[in-house]
């Protein structure tokens, strides 16, 4: 039996390619939802240091600056960023479901779009890095691998597994956090998505699709974290590629940050 969960999904946008700031945003807001008695507290895919938005408005060979500054801004799944969030979490004593570029220690520049769970105690339950990046995301991320499927067994919020954006369209993914018994299912998703140019690829409606899709199947909750497109992410995109206004204008989640708070 499933208990009475409070759950925080942040709807949050990141202090963009500073992962030292984004990491104290992200403790403060750690700290505001276990106030409100979250027991769960869901982040957006690659929160820290943000989402590289400009792979998918500019072509690569434009953008390799970007990208050795988008290395340089992301994390080690070991490092001091992700240790204060334990810490936080055996704190507060809530469960916190993290999405983040991952830095490798053994290459200057390999990259996996990563996500992390961490329990009441502080300690790691769940390290999963995306399979297969989506479409413009393999400019940026290397492939994962099927090893982190995990759902995660909390005191708190009961049975807990992620998937990261597109790999909630993966059957066989999606099976494997089902066959584990999940309960809590975290979907965590970028800004935006451009596709084309002055496309209309409406996140908020497939990400609504696919989250339900997920529950009805699963027999479980979905919860959906998804980062906002601020104006100052906005901006730095833009500064360095003026042809990606329109396609920023459309398919963005909010357009404003919260914290939406959801009782079973």
């Amino acid at each position: 039996m499933l208990p009475i969960v409070k759950i925080a999904a942040c709807h949050v946008s990141p202090i963009f390619l500073n992962a030292e700031k984004t990491t104290e945003r992200a403790l403060r807001l750690i700290d505001e939802a276990a106030s409100n008695g979250a027991h769960l507290i869901a982040f957006p895919e690659s929160y820290i240091p943000g989402f590289p938005i400009w792979a998918g408005t500019g072509a690569s060979v434009d953008n390799s600056g970007l990208f050795a500054r988008f290395v340089e801004a992301s994390i080690y799944a070991d490092g001091p960023e992700i240790a204060q969030i334990q810490s936080r979490c055996a704190e507060r004593k809530v469960v916190v479901s993290l999405g983040f570029s991952e830095r490798s220690r053994h290459s200057v520049g390999c990259l996996w779009n990563s996500n992390i769970v961490i329990g009441e105690n502080g300690k790691v339950l769940a390290h999963h890095r995306k399979m297969c990046p989506t479409y413009w995301e393999k400019l940026i991320w290397s492939n994962g691998y099927g090893y982190g499927l995990q759902v995660c067994h909390t005191a708190s919020a009961g049975k807990v597994g992620t998937l990261i954006c597109g790999k909630n369209t993966n059957l066989l993914a999606r099976h494997a956090m089902m066959a584990q018994g999940e309960q809590v299912h975290v979907a965590c998703f970028p800004p935006a998505w451009p596709t084309k140019r002055r496309g209309r690829y409406q996140n908020r409606t497939a990400d609504a699709v696919r989250s339900a899709a997920h529950s009805f199947e699963a027999k479980c909750f979905t919860v959906v974290s998804a980062a906002v497109l601020d104006e100052e992410t906005k901006k730095f995109t833009v500064d360095h590629d003026p042809a990606a206004t329109e396609e920023l204008d459309y398919g963005t989640h909010s357009p404003h940050s919260s914290v939406h708070y959801l009782r079973r």
